[in-house]
Order: structure tokens, then C-alpha cells, then sequence
């Protein structure tokens, strides 16, 4: 039995659709199972990263467990406590979801929110693998309803470039770490095989679907709100200002290694999921 956390999320949810595609027992953790729509076969159960006890309750019988406890400033402990609470339920094997720039001080508090998790994991006794997927591809669906009404996407980024990857390739990835013990003691860096900047994506998003797309570079003023809107502090403002700078700059080869094969291109996301930046 696998355990996947986050099993409705973008990731996660990727995981569960991978792993019961290989015939795997997958066991679902969720907010509510009864609204959770899950392929055939996976067992739904009912309960929260920030909740031990059903935390726990999931992971009874369980090999292994797919991790994503981080889902704002305030879950670095929680984060940790789900290594904890895999260790104590006797799992042999975690895979955990952390991000790009995790360590890194010029990334500002974002870089320190997985910390706890990825020492915890390394410091669990159990085989372990790290996961530090770029940005995602499928982050741009923020701008849909934008490019859907004809108004500008913000660009908080300047013609800083990320290395973005899609969601797909991540979770393959978490799939086969969780299947195979030769990426045990590993940690991943997932990048796309380009770096993108804003600009960019838009470029690509203008071809695929054939209109015009508006943009609007956001004054520092702007870059304040637009973060207190999802509500973060001015802290943040060195992501920012790390991404504007080239800090994401990067693409390595961990993707391809690991699969076997390119990562997707973001014009082939963009191609699958044309539909979302057309239609209400």
C-alpha cells in the first residue's frame, strides 16, 4: 500500500491517476473523500496534513508514502510531523515534495518553508528520496480568466527566466521513486528543458491559442499588492527579486535521467490544456 497525501492537489493527484495505472494499492488522503474523484481501485480516506491522528490512521499497513505537507508559511512543522508520524507507523520509504531555491537565503522565506521536511526526511532512518520541482507549467492557469476576458497578466517577474516543468513529469518522477529503491538517498532538482521568462510564456500562450494576450509589468507598488492579495508579507519580495535576477535560471538533466526520455516542452502543456484558457 502507497499512501499519497495531497491527493487531490496538482501533484498528488497526478501520483495517485500514475500509480493506479501500474496496478498499484494506493490509498488517498483527502478532505473529503466522498467529493474526491479517484481512479477506480484507489481507496479514499478522510483526513489532513495538519492532523496527525488521521494522518496516522492512513498510513497503518502502509510501505511507503508520497509526502506534500507544505502549502504555506505555516506548515513547516506540520511538514515535519508527516515524517514523523511515516516513521513511527513503520514505512520503509517516503518521497517528498519540497520546491527549487529550498536553502538558498537569497530566495528569501519561501527558500526556508521545506527545510524542516527535507532534514526531517534525511534524518528519518527510512529510504528517502527529495523532490524540488521549478515552477509549474500549469501555474499559468492563474492568467486564464485574464486571457478569457481580454485583460493584461500581471508580471510580477520582469524578463527573469524559471525553468518551468510540467506537472505530468513531476509526478512521474515521484512515481518512480516510489516503485523503485535506486533513486533512494536521491534528491531531484525537476526542471523543464528550457527556461521561460513571463514574456515568454505569454509568446508561446499567443501562438498555441491564436489571440492576442495583453500583459502588465507590475510597479513595486503593484508587486506589494499583488502578493498581500495572496496573502503573503513584503518578505517575498526577494523571490521576486531572486527570479528577476536570473536565480531560476537553470534547467538540469534530472528529468530526462530519470525518465528516460525529454522533459515536456511548456508548449506541450499548453497544447493539452488549451481549453482552460478558452472557455469559462
Amino acid at each position: 500500500m502507497i499512501v499519497v497525501t495531497g491527493a487531490t492537489g496538482t501533484i498528488g493527484s497526478e501520483v495517485v491517476r500514475q500509480l493506479a495505472a501500474r496496478g498499484e494499492k494506493v490509498r488517498a488522503l483527502t478532505r473529503d473523500p466522498a467529493g474526491a474523484e479517484l481512479p477506480a481501485g484507489v481507496e479514499p480516506v478522510r483526513g489532513h496534513h495538519r492532523d496527525r491522528a488521521s494522518v496516522a490512521a492512513a498510513m497503518e499497513g502502509a510501505r511507503a508514502a508520497f509526502l506534500v505537507g507544505v502549502f504555506g508559511a505555516d506548515d513547516s512543522e506540520h511538514d515535519r510531523g508527516l515524517v514523523e508520524t511515516a516513521r513511527a507507523a513503520g514505512l520503509r520509504q517516503v518521497v517528498k515534495l519540497s520546491s527549487t531555491g529550498t536553502g538558498d537565503p537569497a530566495v528569501g522565506p519561501f527558500g526556508t518553508w521545506h527545510l524542516a521536511g527535507e532534514q526531517a526526511v534525511r534524518d528519518s532512518g527510512l529510504e528517502w528520496t527529495i523532490l524540488r520541482p521549478a515552477t509549474f507549467d500549469s501555474n499559468t492557469l492563474g492568467w486564464a480568466a485574464a486571457i478569457r476576458h481580454g485583460t493584461p497578466v500581471p508580471n510580477a517577474y520582469g524578463d527573469g527566466r524559471q525553468g518551468m516543468v510540467d506537472p505530468r513529469d513531476v509526478a512521474e518522477v515521484a512515481t518512480l521513486a516510489l516503485l523503485d529503491a535506486r533513486h533512494a538517498g536521491r534528491t531531484y532538482t525537476l526542471t523543464g528543458p528550457e527556461t521561460l521568462s513571463v514574456p515568454e510564456q505569454i509568446d508561446v500562450l499567443q501562438e498555441v491559442l491564436g489571440r492576442p494576450i495583453a500583459r502588465h509589468d507590475l510597479s513595486p507598488a503593484e508587486e506589494r499588492e499583488h502578493l498581500r492579495a495572496l496573502g503573503l508579507d513584503d518578505a517575498f519580495l526577494r523571490a521576486g527579486a531572486f527570479i528577476r535576477g536570473g536565480g531560476c535560471d537553470v534547467v538540469t538533466r534530472d528529468v530526462p535521467e530519470v525518465l528516460g526520455r525529454p522533459a515536456r516542452t511548456f508548449r506541450e502543456w499548453v497544447r493539452d490544456h488549451e481549453g482552460a484558457f478558452l472557455e469559462d
